[in-house]
């Protein structure tokens, strides 16, 4: 982990911006840590709470995966996500609403979510499940001028999180099981695992040799990324948070510091 660490911290001092960064070896229990506990612009990343309180209400039966809602014009928000540019009326079940939340970062998907669940169900969820620093406050892209407060996490809580997630830890293992198929689905490739070698295997039914179940998060010179590595056996969460760097260049880093975790697993 040493080696590893010295890699990454090198990396962000040549980079520039602030850092929040919390890492976690599943196999040998060894972490490292840097401003791990300083608050950040949640951005997308507060999606991944959200799917954790849809599998909360799922379990609780106050929600089914297999509700309808119907998409309605006035739900429709700009961002990332392909909702924006289809036509009012259809149907989505919650299940799918949220993959749509996770592996394209559907602002609108995401938006509908929260309605149907309601703020303070978000918020007991976050804390149950040890977000107790973190916060959340309002939909995606429709933030009120007067507003309570902004959603913010910190690396430490959402290493956390996903440790918990990963031991099956988190409402049920079944749950658990799902959160983790769906953060695997993930599109939006172009961070951490940028660099990582291509996935394509020789024979069908053949293992990948990486997998990387994550969620991606950025506004304008903002950008987070946090999710579980699996490298052969070896498995390893990063959650990286940053801030006041240019995008293209904050792009680069975070591929940077995911080869380097790749690496470190491979090896």
């Amino acid at each position: 982990m040493k080696e590893l660490s010295e890699s990454i911290e090198k990396i962000i001092k040549q980079a520039g911006g602030t850092w929040g960064i919390s890492i976690e070896d599943l196999n040998t229990n060894d972490s490292w840590n840097w401003n791990e506990n300083e608050p950040f612009y949640a951005a997308s990343i507060i999606k991944v709470p959200i799917m954790v309180a849809v599998f909360h209400a799922f379990e609780n039966e106050s929600l089914s995966l297999d509700k309808k809602l119907i998409l309605k014009k006035e739900d429709i928000v700009g961002g990332c996500g392909v909702l924006q540019h289809l036509t009012p009326g259809m149907e989505l079940s919650i299940y799918d609403l949220t993959t749509l939340m996770i592996i394209q970062s559907d602002n609108t998907a995401t938006n509908m979510l929260i309605e149907q669940l309601g703020k303070p169900t978000i918020q007991n969820t976050m804390r149950k499940t040890g977000l107790s620093t973190s916060t959340f406050y309002h939909k995606l892209m429709t933030v009120p001028v007067n507003r309570e407060g902004i959603n913010t996490v910190t690396a430490f809580e959402l290493t956390s999180l996903l440790k918990k997630i990963s031991e099956g830890k988190v409402i049920s293992v079944h749950a658990c099981e799902q959160m983790i198929a769906i953060l695997k689905q993930q599109q939006i490739r172009n961070g951490l695992p940028g660099k990582l070698p291509p996935q394509d295997t020789r024979f069908i039914g053949e293992n990948n040799p990486w997998e990387f179940a994550h969620k991606t998060g950025s506004v304008t010179h903002i950008r987070h990324e946090i999710g579980i590595f699996y490298v052969g056996k070896r498995m390893m969460i990063a959650s990286v948070l940053s801030k006041d760097l240019e995008d293209d260049h904050s792009l680069q880093v975070f591929s940077d510091i995911g080869l380097e975790i790749y690496h470190f697993l491979n090896n």
